[in-house]
């Protein structure tokens, strides 16, 4: 059965900018009482003020007692969160010759570990109602490792297989789990990116296709559908050819 506002609110991470701050205006629009969150308390603040639907709740997702704060704050003065889209994420492109531990570390934290405070704190509510949905945002880049991509590629691949793992038993406890792989969107993240970006999807078209998603019974959000399907053709192919082909991808300089 699908969650609406009629169960709560919807919480959305890393809603200061790009998918995270578009669906939060698409959800508001739909009658969702929408909270908000992201480090940026700022561009939060400038987001709840185009609507009287949201609420902003600044938070840094990488610290679990903030997280956990945040959360019982949340249910206690708003309402039981209903839906829950953990959107937050960081890229950082890695080099081989400049590789640094503190690059993976600063992506693990909040990519992989940041959601996973997020999962503990609006888990055990969500259980005791039997009731809840949860849209992890992973990415196409978690379906192969891609050049440049060595640390948010290794990140978004733990998000995935984390959901494939918590599904069966989510579903056991009437928590509806998805897992949403997005490809290149045109947000203030991928503005960085200096190399081609195939079927690159405009924000309004990216969100629409997030909430068409999140409306529908699918564990895995794709878009767009013709990179997503390409990518999954690469995670298929043996390695001599992949590598083949990724290789083609390395920079040049």
């Amino acid at each position: 059965m699908n969650v609406g506002p009629q169960d709560g609110c919807a919480w959305i991470t890393g809603a200061s900018s790009g998918l995270g701050r578009g669906l939060a205006l698409r959800l508001a629009r739909a009658g969702w009482r929408v909270v908000a969150s992201a480090r940026n308390a700022a561009a939060l603040a400038a987001l709840a003020h185009e609507s009287d639907h949201i609420t902003a709740q600044p938070v840094d997702i990488a610290q679990d007692a903030a997280v956990a704060q945040a959360v019982l704050d949340i249910e206690a003065s708003i309402s039981p969160i209903g839906l829950a889209v953990l959107n937050a994420g960081l890229h950082v492109p890695v080099r081989a010759r400049t590789l640094h531990a503190a690059e993976f570390r600063q992506l693990a934290d909040v990519n992989l570990l940041g959601t996973v405070n997020c999962l503990a704190a609006v888990l055990p509510a969500m259980i005791r109602r039997r009731r809840g949905q949860i849209a992890i945002v992973a990415s196409v880049a978690g379906y192969r490792g891609l050049p440049t991509a060595a640390a948010y590629s290794m990140t978004k691949a733990g998000l995935i297989a984390m959901a494939e793992a918590l599904k069966p038993e989510l579903d056991l406890l009437g928590i509806r789990l998805q897992i949403v792989n997005p490809g290149f969107v045109r947000t203030p993240l991928t503005e960085r990116n200096r190399f081609p970006m195939p079927f690159l999807m405009d924000l309004d078209d990216a969100v629409a296709a997030f909430h068409r998603g999140l409306e529908s019974e699918r564990f895995e959000i794709v878009f767009p559908r013709s990179l997503a399907y390409m990518m999954k053709i690469l995670r298929l192919l043996p390695y001599p050819l992949a590598f083949a082909i990724t290789r083609r991808l390395v920079p040049r300089d």
